[in-house]
């Protein structure tokens, strides 16, 4: 069984957004891992206990690599070269916003991880302003 299970083991691992071009995007995703972000930041500040600390930090970590995951996703995949015409700093406000969540990644700082919800806010608000978010999004601003 060992022989027969090496055979039909997967050489090789792909990762991917999605299998098929789904097209639905939101910022909304990169938003719920960031509030986990600070509310764990929170919460570790608010415990004196060393398991539920280290434990805190690790979790930490990996939502803010969701974080820049999600922005990514929306940054190459979503946004095309007419949305620059459109929103001229959007490059920039993606390099702030991945470099903010790398930054809220490596501190259990609350204000780094809020400085990160806060360009999470601003990504959101240019993405609902394209018309494509009306079929893409999924959570829009009420």
């Amino acid at each position: 069984m060992q022989l027969l299970e090496r055979i039909l083991r997967p050489r090789h691992e792909a990762h991917a957004h999605c299998d098929l071009f789904c097209g639905t995007y939101d910022p909304a995703q990169a938003m719920v891992e960031a509030m986990s972000c600070l509310n764990i930041a929170k919460k570790y500040h608010a415990s004196e206990d060393p398991v539920f600390r280290e434990r805190a930090i690790f979790i930490k970590e990996e939502r803010a690599e969701l974080v820049k995951h999600h922005l990514w996703v929306l940054w190459t995949d979503f946004f095309k070269p007419h949305h620059l015409e459109q929103f001229p700093d959007l490059h920039d406000l993606f390099w702030r916003a991945t470099k903010a969540a790398g930054a809220a990644k490596k501190t259990m700082d609350v204000e780094a991880q809020e400085e990160m919800i806060a360009l999470i806010r601003e990504v959101a608000d240019v993405f609902w302003q394209t018309p494509e978010s009306a079929t893409a999004g999924v959570y829009p601003p009420s």
